[in-house]
């Protein structure tokens, strides 16, 4: 099956969608002023300390193959608005950055295609257990330096620059590409209810070792549950899972 021969909504279709909390709206709105305010402090503070580091991750991108050390691609986000006394999530595109994992100019249709055979549940059987089945197995558009920046998730600390610019939070749901959310049912599009975040519960409990179905409603129940203890414990529990590279590719 070819993504080119595949109809599916639009992302474009979207303008905006309610917020899941069960809160007040006030109660709402002061915990997203919180979150905002930490990820501006946290964010930046983690971003001094990572410089150096991607400052040497940049020179052995470059030294591994050819091309930019970033990593820029559209994303889908989200930013919320109060509208007549509720909360609403506007949906927009947004700029992405990572460290560059894959070889210069690959060709993104292989993920693509992959994503229309493991969203409909048809995606090729899992060849082992510390393969994960979200992502591609033996991509050979990954560089060796990219793999090991995936493996520790590295490659993912640029992403706080998007984070102090608001367009994503410390915590929250997997920033998606816009031909991801194209494959999207009605149901999905509640992942979308909150800003995306570097790491969150799929991030942490997921990583990759879950199924399309599985991580959408993982995303769905944080932007449902989300509060300033669920964020601090996420954060925490982020640090294990990146130490114990559990589920990374």
């Amino acid at each position: 099956m070819s993504a080119d021969i595949v109809s599916f909504p639009s992302v474009c279709d979207l303008s905006e969608l309610p917020d899941l909390s069960r809160v007040t709206c006030r109660k709402r709105v002061a915990y997203l002023v919180v979150k905002r305010a930490l990820d501006i402090v946290i964010g930046g503070a983690l971003l001094v300390a990572a410089s150096p580091f991607l400052a040497l991750a940049a020179v052995l991108i470059r030294l591994d193959s050819e091309g930019p050390a970033i990593f820029v691609q559209e994303r889908v986000g989200a930013r919320y608005v109060k509208k007549q006394g509720r909360i609403v999530w506007q949906i927009h595109f947004f700029r992405c950055y990572k460290l560059r994992t894959m070889r210069r100019d690959s060709d993104p249709a292989v993920h693509k295609e992959y994503l229309v055979r493991f969203r409909s549940g048809h995606a090729d059987p899992d060849p082992g257990p510390k393969v994960a089945p979200f992502k591609l197995a033996c991509d050979l558009r990954i560089t060796r330096v990219g793999r090991w920046l995936r493996k520790t998730s590295l490659d993912e600390l640029p992403q706080l620059v998007n984070v102090i610019r608001g367009e994503m939070s410390l915590v929250g749901p997997r920033p998606v590409p816009v031909y991801e959310v194209e494959l999207y049912d009605e149901r999905h599009f509640d992942r979308l209810a909150a800003k995306p975040g570097i790491t969150g519960l799929w991030q942490v409990y997921g990583r990759s070792r879950v199924t399309f179905e599985e991580m959408v409603q993982m995303d769905v129940e944080y932007a449902r549950q989300s509060s300033l203890w669920c964020d601090c414990k996420l954060l925490l529990l982020t640090i294990h899972s990146v130490v114990s590279q559990k589920g990374a590719a």
